[in-house]
């Protein structure tokens, strides 16, 4: 009951209450019009509430020097101003800190969406076959050993080995490969990847809490559990500071013999532009990364970005575009040119729905071929596809689909596939009538700004590294396309996170850019998680501390440009608030200033601080 009556007095319209009151207080008795209850009390009780429950927890509760908070000094301040009747004082300082709160919960709350959404991903059943029949039933009656059955386009619902059938999988949540992956018997299949085509049956071998995608949730949790709420530097520095402005405050009343001296003390020593200047400087920030297109969720994040030493980039969809285009068609010339073999191959892949086959047709539309449609269309799920077109038979597939149908590869043809698939290219083999006359090789596009990014990064003094669940072989070749010279390919989810953390092993900070639901326990384990928020899943972003709403990954080096001016302007700003307090001090000893004037004051230092930030709103760093 307590809890929910002190939310509501830190609400927002609860402190605009106040604020009002407030003014309303001191306006009134500039005026010398007296009400039968100083409306001050109002902002007092609303604002100062909250204050002193945190300060009388943390004195209870709290271990060691921890005890002793920016809320005690506050706390403490506002009871010595009741004391002698300045109930401006008191409220005064009670509204200032209940803004600085405000502003530090909208700048550091997290969004507990994302892992809601990776929930939902987890398949709620699935087929079992007992004695040849179908049954469904729910994923969390599937024990290890069941027989299961998965049609086209149902997610598999468990961990297994296929044992019959051929199909395409898009296993993209756990790998985030930019294709599906062609399995056959023996192969292994993960829990909420995407059977597309054939049907299969496979034997159970991780369920309920084993499997892939549970861990994968269960890496997300632990992440968010062990990423520590940033720390404010108010209370950092009130082991300190409230010892000392008592120690002044006593002294000063003490020597003077003069309470009012001690009070005003207190009231110009309350840590209001320490509390506002880290907020006000992160709010300004992430309205300068707004602008820009880049969302910060985290006032955490910019703190981190200044001193990250390490970026790790995720492959598809985050350096390279994460879709594929044609990139060869290589023609046998002694049996089709290329524009023939490009038409041939797409008048069988227009009625395809494979990945592949689309970008061909695509690609041949873009050149200006006319695609005409084959007749007698015939698919075989992660093998390929034939049809006939004026009177020729054209099949086109891997190479094991082209032998099972009676054409040879030559050797030059075999040597150009080893060529095409060491620089990480998917292949299409093309025969017609009988002999194989081509391929069509197709990768995805890296992204414009991927090699610029690098060397920009590496002028910085930060090292770039590849985390890709993708093949060896593609990693290499677009490491050495962009300048990455520490590549980790072939990775897993929990993978990515044991690479993180072991970067980070030796004190460095790592910034983890990544795009898909793979590499959601990644972003969380990085000392900052980077997500494209365009190509993005909307579970990475909502894991990643910051989403770039354009995709364009040289934002990261205006991101650490961003964060060292925004950690300077808050070191300034606690110097500067720092001095003012001194001065303040100076001239309360000095009877220069009463509790009301000292007050003044120190509303003028937050001012101060509040200018300094908006200034960051505008500073040129792109």
């Amino acid at each position: 009951m307590l809890e929910e009556l002190l939310e509501k007095f830190e609400s927002i319209p609860a402190t605009a209450v106040g604020g009002i009151c407030l003014v309303a207080s001191y306006m009134l008795s500039e005026q010398g019009m007296a009400t039968p209850v100083d409306l001050a009390w109002v902002t007092v009780l609303l604002s100062g509430t909250p204050i002193v429950y945190s300060a009388i927890r943390k004195l209870f509760y709290n271990q060691g020097i921890s005890r002793i908070s920016s809320a005690l000094l506050i706390t403490i301040a506002m009871i010595a101003s009741i004391a002698i009747g300045d109930l401006f004082a008191a409220g005064e300082v009670a509204f200032i800190m209940a803004i600085g709160e405000i502003l530090e919960d909208k700048t550091t709350e997290r969004a507990q969406r994302g892992l809601h959404k990776l929930m939902s991903l987890a398949p709620v059943q699935g087929r079992r076959l007992v004695n040849g029949r179908e049954e469904i039933i729910a994923t969390s009656a599937i024990v290890k050993g069941d027989l299961l059955r998965v049609l086209p386009g149902e997610t598999i619902p468990v961990d297994g080995i296929i044992r019959t059938g051929e199909t395409t999988v898009n296993q993209a949540v756990m790998t985030g490969e930019s294709l599906p992956v062609d399995k056959g018997e023996g192969d292994t299949v993960y829990c909420g990847t995407i059977n597309c085509f054939g049907a299969i049956d496979m034997v159970a071998t991780k369920v309920g809490e084993d499997s892939s995608l549970q861990r994968l949730i269960r890496l997300v949790q632990q992440a968010e559990v062990q990423q520590a709420p940033m720390q404010r530097i108010a209370d950092k520095a009130a082991s300190w500071l409230v010892p000392a402005a008592l120690a002044v405050a006593l002294l000063a009343g003490w020597y003077q013999q003069d309470v009012v001296v001690a009070v005003t003390v207190l009231v110009v020593f309350c840590p209001c532009a320490l509390v506002l200047a880290t907020p006000t400087a992160i709010m300004a920030a992430i309205g300068q990364a707004t602008k820009h297109g880049v969302i910060i969720k985290s006032g955490e994040a910019l703190e981190k970005m200044q001193s990250v030493d390490v970026v790790a980039f995720d492959k598809t969809g985050t350096l390279t575009q994460g879709k594929l285009a044609v990139s060869d068609v290589v023609a046998l010339e002694s049996a089709v040119t290329q524009e023939e073999l490009l038409a041939a191959v797409a008048a069988v892949e227009v009625k395809s729905e494979h990945p592949l086959g689309k970008a061909v047709v695509a690609y041949a539309k873009e050149q200006g071929v006319q695609v005409q449609e084959g007749e007698d269309f015939q698919m075989t799920a992660g093998r390929g596809v034939m049809a006939t077109l004026d009177g020729k038979n054209i099949i086109c597939g891997n190479e094991h689909y082209l032998r099972e149908h009676g054409i040879a590869l030559s050797p030059m043809l075999v040597q150009k596939l080893a060529s095409l698939r060491r620089e990480g290219k998917a292949t299409l083999v093309v025969g017609m009538d009988g002999n194989a006359v081509g391929v069509i090789a197709l990768s995805d596009v890296v992204r414009p700004q991927a090699t610029a990014t690098i060397a920009k990064l590496a002028s910085m003094g930060t090292e770039a590294v590849l985390l890709t669940g993708d093949n060896a072989q593609a990693a290499l070749y677009l490491a050495e396309q962009v300048g990455i010279n520490n590549v980790l390919a072939e990775l897993l989810p929990q993978d990515k996170v044991k690479a993180v953390e072991a970067l980070q092993k030796d004190g460095r900070k790592v910034c983890m850019l990544g795009d898909g639901v793979n590499d959601a326990p990644a972003l969380k384990t990085a000392a900052v998680g980077v997500a494209m928020g365009c190509m993005g899943s909307d579970i990475a972003v909502e894991a990643a501390d910051i989403a770039l709403m354009d995709d364009d990954i040289s934002k990261v080096a205006y991101l650490k440009r961003l964060a060292q001016a925004t950690v300077a302007t808050i070191k300034f700003s606690i110097a500067l608030s720092l001095l003012i307090n001194f001065v303040a001090v100076t001239m309360s000893v000095m009877h220069l200033l009463n509790p009301t004037t000292g007050a003044l004051v120190h509303n003028l230092g937050s001012f101060v601080v509040i200018l300094i930030a908006a200034m960051l709103y505008d500073r040129k760093l792109i």
